[in-house]
């Protein structure tokens, strides 16, 4: 595969944060190298996600921008961010009260895989979305982080 499984520990890490910033996760992941493929690379990423405490998901998310803000930096992260949120940025005050309603719930922002979504589409996910309880949410919120995760080791394993 691609000079990732050939890094060093440190590089790959900071490679894998780029796309999750839970160290737990690029942790497990750099530890499970070498991967044939990009396939079997996601699917790693998946099994590691479905036994990542909360906390875990938490510190990955903490990094996240609020959903329509643009990401600042000129890191590799950031440029990601800016590309997946484009249809959200400036999305307008309904999504700005839809995030501020979201944080007041959970405590967190708004987390959605935003590639390919209109404004709209990502607005009727946050207003769904505040009608679940905590544990629904949480579970949400590792499939959004697992999806995103996902499109951007695929963006790693292209560079």
């Amino acid at each position: 595969m691609w000079r990732f499984n050939d890094a060093d520990p440190a590089g790959a890490l900071e490679d894998l944060l780029a796309c999750c910033s839970s160290r737990r996760w690029a942790g497990e992941m750099v530890v499970g190298r070498p991967y044939r493929d990009v396939t079997q690379l996601v699917e790693r990423s998946d099994r590691v996600f479905r036994a990542l405490a909360w906390d875990d998901l938490r510190h990955a998310l903490d990094a996240h921008p609020r959903i329509g803000d643009r990401a600042v930096g000129e890191n590799r992260e950031a440029g990601w961010s800016r590309d997946e949120q484009a249809a959200a940025v400036g999305a307008g005050d309904e999504l700005k009260q839809a995030n501020v309603d979201y944080e007041d719930r959970f405590g967190h922002v708004f987390l959605i895989c935003a590639t390919g979504l209109t404004a709209d589409a990502i607005l009727a996910e946050a207003r769904r979305r505040l009608r679940n309880d905590i544990a629904a949410e949480r579970e949400e919120v590792r499939q959004e982080l697992r999806k995103i995760a996902a499109l951007r080791l695929v963006k790693l394993a292209e560079a």
